[in-house]
């Protein structure tokens, strides 16, 4: 008997996913072919469900349920949708590098802007040079090897050793297209001995229940100081997921801050691996979710060389019948000794509807190391609320005072008196809107 093999309509729409898309997608004939490969993986795991343990509090096949088919390539109204957000979300004084609709727009770009010592080029010309390795994925992460398989465009930065840029470079991702998806890859490398600032920022300019899946590779070379700022501001009924992979050479300061403060879903997951003793890393995060919003933070840092320092603060403000996610693992490999490692995140409750989960785990292969991790979750404090009350305060801003007092410690680790100015302001816009 000759079987034959049918595909559901389910099947037949995630393979149409790819083939109405690939003429749009960048790279020569080889990279066509890892492009496909990535793809069947991603058609052979699906998106992640609860049985999966890395995602067990994020289940996108209930939350998501499929993905949507890619944008189209920005026109003339998307630019200018585009450029009106980008100026309500543009950072004083920062180099901005603007993706629209998972396009690199050159023309609301500063690219004349770029200094000295760095080097700008977009993920479409390095895939035209057959630069394949940058679309390098993890088999065993379906939405990373989705991400590689349909990536459209991202930048492409190297700063030069010794560089040490005045100005912050932000990378601005607009979204204009509704019920569609938007693909991009960035790959920045940072040299030895250099300094830098590098902002994201995901924002809409009109559109609505659109799915934005991001892919960010961060090499940063011995002896460097690196700050990175992360702001996530999508529409209320977006999905964001985005993926970083750092690696961090010798003697080098880094220093990472997340906030989310829209999306219907969103999940970042970072990878830190540590491939140079000395170093000290500094993870920040901030999760402002009210109504049904779904905020993940999942990160792996990974000290694989002895004597590195890793922080991690990261607090949560949970209203209504929103959820937010905190999975935090620090590996310590055997021959990683003098290992400095902890963890701490807090979950404020502002609702009986809201959930927290936090996961905090240690993997620790060396034993001569200090490592620790906590987690907490609670309301806010009866006694403090009556006493900024009992002074003539009305309740939403007596309880705004004490939220900001609550995320503060971890907002304050970010060094620079702009940025952070900039990030206190996005939270009191958050806790307006609240009230």
């Amino acid at each position: 008997m000759n079987v034959a093999l049918a595909k559901t309509g389910s099947s037949r729409a995630v393979s149409d996913l790819f083939a109405s898309a690939e003429g749009r997608l960048p790279g020569s004939p080889a990279i066509s072919a890892a492009r496909r490969q990535a793809f069947e993986t991603y058609e052979r795991l699906g998106l992640p469900h609860r049985r999966i343990e890395e995602w067990k509090y994020t289940d996108l096949r209930a939350l998501v349920g499929e993905v949507l088919p890619l944008a189209a390539a920005p026109d003339a109204s998307a630019l200018s949708k585009a450029a009106d957000a980008v100026k309500a979300h543009a950072i004083a004084g920062a180099c901005r590098l603007v993706l629209v609709d998972g396009v690199f727009a050159a023309d609301l770009s500063d690219v004349k802007a770029i200094v000295a010592g760095v080097n700008l080029k977009t993920l479409r010309e390095t895939l035209e040079k057959d630069a394949g390795d940058i679309l390098a994925t993890d088999s065993t992460d379906a939405v990373i090897s989705l991400n590689a398989a349909m990536a459209t465009d991202g930048v492409v930065l190297e700063i030069a050793g010794g560089a040490q840029l005045s100005a912050p470079v932000q990378i601005i991702h607009v979204a204009t297209a509704a019920s569609a998806s938007a693909f991009t890859r960035s790959q920045v490398r940072i040299g030895k001995g250099a300094r830098a600032t590098i902002i994201e920022s995901f924002v809409s300019a009109g559109a609505k229940a659109y799915l934005v899946n991001d892919a960010v590779i961060v090499s940063i070379g011995d002896d460097a100081d690196v700050a990175h700022i992360r702001l996530m501001d999508d529409a209320p009924d977006a999905v964001n997921i985005t993926s970083q992979f750092v690696t961090v050479g010798a003697n080098t300061k880094v220093n990472f801050f997340n906030m989310t403060t829209g999306g219907a879903v969103s999940r970042l997951q970072g990878f830190i691996t540590f491939a140079g003793e000395g170093s000290d890393l500094s993870i920040n995060g901030v999760n402002l979710l009210k109504k049904t919003e779904h905020g993940d933070l999942t990160l792996v840092v990974d000290h694989a060389v002895p004597n590195c320092t890793s922080r991690e603060i990261f607090r949560a403000v949970i209203d209504d019948r929103a959820h937010s996610v905190f999975q935090g693992r620090i590996i310590v490999r055997p021959d990683a000794q003098k290992t400095d490692g902890k963890m701490m995140t807090r979950a404020l409750l502002l609702s009986d509807e809201a959930e927290a989960d936090n996961k905090p785990e240690l993997e620790i292969f060396a034993d001569d190391v200090s490592c620790g991790h906590g987690a907490t979750a609670g309301a806010l404090d009866d006694t403090l609320l009556f006493y900024l009350r009992a002074r003539g305060l009305p309740e939403k801003d007596a309880q705004a005072l004490l939220i900001q007092a609550f995320v503060g410690e971890a907002i304050e680790q970010i060094a620079d008196d702009d940025l952070r100015a900039h990030v206190v302001g996005v939270a009191e816009r958050w806790l307006e809107r609240r009230s």
